[in-house]
């Protein structure tokens, strides 16, 4: 079984425990965890290629990310295969069942479908012309791939003909989206074996969701740190700044999405803690009592499961930093711990609402008539 099956069954067992629906379709053949984003994501920011200072790496453009704080960019960057003859398909957003799902990238023996999205520098939304392996080296095409020629000889320059309208769209689909559909060879690629991002690439993402100023509600769209030489690398000459964002920010429409799409938490250390309520009376006191009793139990029961879920996750994030991070994917197991945390808390209220509605139906028990 190859590494993106395992992780497309690891996703679909967790979320499947949670009462969640997982998306797979045959043509992107990994797993799409719902949490409900709705809020599309911002346009690409316009920037330049920082120049290859290691022979060998293959370009991964950058990409809009989303974590509990809202959206924030992760910049492009070169990253050397973890084996050769191997290309970099993007991940990308595709809107369905009311909203918009990330389907994440891997590396596979041809590109396969990124949504249609013209990420740039080789990418123009099928395939890519940055360069081609021959062999076990990588050669560049100079007209789409910045390397420095006087170091690196195994170049060409192909001019690449773009028959699509240019424009930095982030995702497929939905209102404003890419309107694009796999090609039977993009499908072929994605059903062929292939192999998550690497380590670096996972140090590289984290280094990102870290650093404040990739937030898109900080940078507007044009992040100061575009793209990079090298992973995680975010600091000295090799940093490339946006010259511009993608799309003019609209600050009504922005303000409406903020209030009406309000980040969701990804762990269970995030949501409240289960609070007392006190049930509704009726006039009987026996009744209120045992009304009282049951959201006792109710809320204690709930927390109980709070809890649990919240040391599951810290478990989690333990048991991954032991193990090397090309086996588990950080990206991925956040992703499912916002599954679990949205779907514990959606099940708490829906628990909540029943219990609510059957206790204003439960009739007074019946009095004795008095005795003559």
């Amino acid at each position: 079984m190859s590494k993106s099956s395992k992780s497309l069954l690891l996703a679909s067992a967790c979320a499947l425990a949670m009462g969640l629906t997982v998306i797979a379709t045959p043509q992107y053949a990994v797993a799409q965890i719902s949490v409900s984003i709705t809020l599309a994501p911002p346009a690409l920011p316009v920037y330049e290629q920082p120049v290859l200072v290691e022979e060998g790496g293959v370009w991964a453009p950058g990409y809009w990310d989303y974590n509990q704080d809202g959206y924030f960019w992760v910049p492009g960057t070169w990253v050397q295969p973890p084996e050769y003859g191997l290309l970099w398909t993007p991940g990308y957003w595709g809107w369905g069942n009311g909203g918009y799902s990330w389907n994440e990238g891997y590396w596979g023996a041809t590109v396969g479908f990124y949504g249609g999205i013209d990420y740039g520098f080789g990418y123009s939304g099928q395939g890519y012309s940055g360069g081609h392996w021959q062999g076990h080296q990588f050669y560049y095409n100079t007209a789409v791939s910045h390397v420095n020629v006087t170091n690196i000889h195994n170049t060409y320059s192909q001019t690449v003909v773009n028959n699509t309208t240019v424009n930095r769209v982030s995702f497929n689909g939905g209102t404003g989206g890419v309107r694009a559909q796999p090609t039977a060879a993009e499908q072929a690629a994605a059903r062929a074996p292939h192999q998550p991002a690497t380590a670096v690439q996972v140090q590289h993402r984290q280094a990102a969701m870290s650093n404040r100023a990739l937030a898109a509600s900080v940078n507007h769209g044009k992040p100061e740190i575009a793209a990079t030489s090298k992973p995680a690398e975010f600091k000295g000459t090799n940093v490339v700044k946006a010259k511009a964002a993608g799309a003019p920010e609209r600050a009504p429409e922005k303000a409406a999405a903020t209030s009406a799409t309000k980040p969701a938490p990804v762990h269970a250390s995030e949501l409240p803690a289960v609070v007392h309520q006190t049930a509704p009376t009726t006039g009987n006191t026996a009744r209120d009592k045992v009304n009282q009793q049951q959201q006792d139990d109710l809320r204690d029961g709930q927390e109980k499961q709070r809890q649990e879920l919240q040391q599951k996750q810290a478990a989690d994030h333990a048991q991954a930093a032991k193990q090397p991070a090309s086996n588990a994917s950080a990206q991925e197991l956040e992703r499912q711990h916002q599954a679990q945390t949205q779907a514990l808390a959606q099940r708490h209220s829906t628990e909540q609402n029943a219990l609510h509605e059957a206790q204003a139906k439960t009739p007074e028990p019946k009095r004795e008539a008095p005795h003559t």
